[in-house]
């Protein structure tokens, strides 16, 4: 697996990520879900993704906190960082989730669009003394997860068909595919026959249909 920049910068990005929002909650008070979206719409988070030196490794998180807000708002923050004695479910978030957009090589925004940020900071209870890895496992999870229960959905919509006009052309019940698009029954668990019949109709392949849980 290709990772997103050189592994030398990831310590430092991590620390940076995650002093970010704990000093964006903190001390500027800040709403963790608002500030991240302005982290993404900024730019800043694709640069960051991508290694750049000067972010991931040659500011603190509160440089780069005042610079997103900088970027948004256009105004300049004076608030100096308070000392960080124990690592909030905020730091740990950031510092869990650089890890994670470095390991994956998917975008900030990509993950967010999947598992907000609030929701990785509601992990730090169960997962903030487990391994790293553990946490990528979570995350691989509720991002396969999504992908299966949009997926079929999105070609369906693509194929111009309702859920009825699908289930009539495919010999599919149309409470089963409510049930696979709302993610109440895996498609992944779904017979081939099954999955083929959807496939022929939405004229996609079975592969398209389904994903293979992530190593």
């Amino acid at each position: 697996m290709t990772t997103a920049y050189d592994e030398l910068y990831l310590g430092r990005a991590r620390i940076t990520l995650g002093s970010m929002l704990h000093f964006a909650v903190y001390d500027l008070e800040r709403d963790i879900s608002a500030f991240f979206e302005n982290f993404i719409s900024s730019g800043l988070s694709y640069r960051f993704g991508r290694g750049e030196p000067r972010l991931t490794v040659g500011i603190s998180g509160a440089e780069l906190a005042n610079e997103v807000i900088y970027r948004t708002t256009g105004r300049e923050c004076e608030v100096k960082p308070s000392p960080i004695y124990d690592k909030s479910p905020e730091y740990w978030a950031g510092w869990a989730l650089a890890y994670y957009e470095w390991h994956k090589n998917i975008s900030f925004e990509q993950i967010n669009n999947i598992v907000p940020i609030s929701d990785v900071v509601s992990l730090y209870d169960p997962l903030h003394e487990a391994d790293i890895m553990k946490f990528v496992e979570v995350m691989d999870t509720r991002i396969d997860e999504k992908f299966r229960k949009d997926q079929l959905a999105r070609l369906r919509t693509y194929a111009k068909l309702t859920q009825k006009a699908l289930a009539e052309n495919s010999g599919v019940s149309v409470r089963m595919i409510e049930q696979y698009e709302q993610g109440k029954k895996d498609i992944n668990k779904a017979s081939a026959e099954t999955v083929y019949k959807l496939s022929q109709t939405l004229g996609c392949s079975m592969e398209d249909l389904i994903r293979k849980q992530n190593a």
